[in-house]
């Protein structure tokens, strides 16, 4: 599995997997990694997965496409050598204040709804990180609900588009 997103990665990414654009201590690294991990623990990654987490990544780090390609490869190696989520955690809870680790675990509740759905074992995973990031149990369950509303809204306006396609079709 995770050679798979690896491999994925380092073609899209010009087939350079130990680039080292990010450095050990660096947040961008630790929160990609936890995304790779969100994603990867239901035992199945989906292209659909795959592109989020690129979006993801891009967006809120502000990153052109190859920056986040080889960010996520350096992410997926990082994640295989882990041994627990601390190494991760504890390089965020250095580097950022209370808001931005709250914007981490929107972030991976984001990557986690990437799929259509939030799986127990998703969900269980980010309330640890949430823990271990200082987060509150009533402010991740707020995060939640807020991603898991965006991501159903998501849904609902793709159906609405594609139905709206099929009746011109069919006129």
């Amino acid at each position: 599995m995770f050679h798979t997103l690896s491999d994925f990665i380092a073609e899209i990414s010009g087939g350079r997997r130990d680039a080292q654009a990010f450095g050990e201590n660096d947040y961008r690294l630790a929160t990609a990694a936890l995304l790779v991990h969100v994603v990867s623990i239901d035992g199945a990654v989906t292209d659909a997965e795959r592109e989020r987490l690129k979006a993801i990544l891009a967006s809120r780090f502000d990153l052109d496409a190859k920056m986040s390609s080889a960010l996520m490869a350096q992410a997926v190696v990082k994640d295989a050598e882990a041994v627990d989520l601390y190494a991760f955690t504890s390089v965020l809870n250095r580097a950022l204040d209370g808001e931005g680790r709250r914007r981490i675990v929107e972030m991976l509740f984001e990557a986690a709804f990437a799929d259509g759905g939030l799986t127990e074992f998703e969900d269980n995973l980010v309330a640890r990180v949430a823990e271990l990031l200082n987060i509150e149990d009533r402010d991740r369950v707020a995060i939640r609900q807020e991603i898991r509303e965006e991501a159903e809204a998501g849904v609902e306006q793709q159906d609405s588009s594609a139905g709206h396609g099929d009746e011109g079709r069919s006129a």
